[in-house]
C-alpha cells in the first residue's frame, strides 16, 4: 500500500471514531458555548494551543481529537492559504520545522503541501499529513469551540468553509488587525470576534468597536484595572500561561502557575498543558 493511501486510511480511520465514540456529551458544546458567553461564570475555560500536542503533532487531526478526548473547551488553530487558494492548518509561514518538506504555504499548492508528513520537535514523522481547513472543522463540529487565529487574510475562504460543514457558530476568529476582523463581520455578521489587544486603551477600543465575548490580553498589562474594564462590558478574559507558566506547570509548580493566571481574574487560559490545567482548575473548584 502507498503512504498517500495509508494516510487517507489513517484519516478515514479518525474521521469514524469520532463518528461512532459513545462517550463523548452531546450536550458539550452546548455546555461550552453558554459558558463562554458568561462572563460572571467562576469556571475558566481552558483552550489547548495548537490543539493537544504534546508527545503529538501540532494543527493536527491526532491533536485535536485528543483535546475533545480530554474535555478541553476551545481548540486554538493557525489557518493559512496555499499557492492555489486551499485553506490549511500551519503556524509557521513555512511548512519547514512542523513537515519533512521545506518552502512557504504561500509558495505551495494543497497538492504539494499533501504530499509531506507532519513533524512533531524531535523529528518523528507522523502518518497524518497537513490537514485541511474544512477536514478540521468535520472534526469539531458538535464537540468543541475553536479559536482560529487568522493568519491569512482569505475571510472569504474561512467562511466558505464553514458554511459548507455548518459550523459557524463553533467558532470565534482571533487577530489584532481590527480592520481584518471588520471584513469577517461583513462576511459573516453574527461571527464571535476575540480582538487582541496590547494596552488598556486598545482594549477600549476593541470592546467599542466590536462589543466581543472575549478579549485577548498579555501579562504585560495584566491588571484588575483592565480585567475590570472587560468584565464591565460582558466579555470574558484571554491569558496565555505560554512560555515560562506552562513550563513550570509541566514541571510540577503547576498550582502557583495558575494563580500567576488568573490572579486577576482572567478566565480563559490558553496553555500547551491543556491536560494538567483542566486537572489543576478541578482541584481548585474553577471546573
Amino acid at each position: 500500500m502507498s503512504q498517500t493511501l495509508t494516510r487517507y486510511f489513517v484519516f478515514l480511520a479518525m474521521i469514524f471514531f469520532l463518528a461512532c465514540k459513545s462517550t463523548y456529551d452531546v450536550n458539550s458544546l452546548w455546555s461550552i458555548q453558554t459558558e463562554f458567553h458568561d462572563a460572571s461564570s467562576k469556571t475558566v475555560l481552558v483552550a489547548a494551543h495548537r490543539g493537544a500536542h504534546k508527545g503529538n503533532f501540532e494543527n493536527s487531526i491526532v491533536s485535536t481529537i485528543k483535546c475533545i478526548e480530554l474535555g478541553v473547551d476551545i481548540v486554538e488553530v493557525d489557518v493559512r492559504s496555499t499557492k492555489d487558494g486551499h485553506l490549511v492548518l500551519m503556524h509557521d509561514s513555512s511548512v519547514d520545522r512542523t513537515t519533512n518538506g521545506s518552502g512557504k504555504v504561500a509558495d505551495l499548492t494543497l497538492a504539494e503541501i499533501r504530499s509531506l508528513r507532519l513533524k512533531d520537535p524531535d523529528g518523528n514523522l507522523s502518518q497524518e499529513t497537513v490537514p485541511t481547513f474544512r477536514e478540521f472543522l468535520k472534526v469539531i463540529k458538535g464537540n468543541i469551540m475553536v479559536d482560529i487565529d487568522m493568519k491569512t487574510d482569505n475571510v472569504e475562504g474561512i467562511v466558505k468553509d464553514l458554511k459548507a460543514t455548518r459550523t459557524l457558530g463553533e467558532v470565534f476568529y482571533f487577530d489584532n488587525d481590527y480592520v481584518q476582523l471588520d471584513r469577517v463581520k461583513e462576511l459573516h455578521p453574527a461571527a464571535q470576534l476575540m480582538p487582541r489587544a496590547y494596552d488598556l486603551q486598545m482594549v477600549d477600543s476593541a470592546l467599542t468597536r466590536f462589543a466581543p465575548p472575549v478579549v485577548h490580553i498579555d501579562h504585560k498589562f495584566y491588571s484588575q484595572e483592565v480585567v475590570d474594564v472587560i468584565k464591565r462590558n460582558r466579555a470574558r478574559i484571554w491569558i496565555n500561561s505560554l512560555g515560562d507558566l506552562d513550563k513550570d506547570i509541566a514541571s510540577g509548580n503547576g498550582q502557583k502557575a495558575l494563580e500567576q493566571a488568573i490572579e486577576f481574574g482572567a478566565n480563559i487560559i490558553q496553555t500547551d498543558e491543556p491536560e494538567i490545567v483542566l486537572q489543576l482548575l478541578k482541584e481548585n473548584g474553577l471546573r
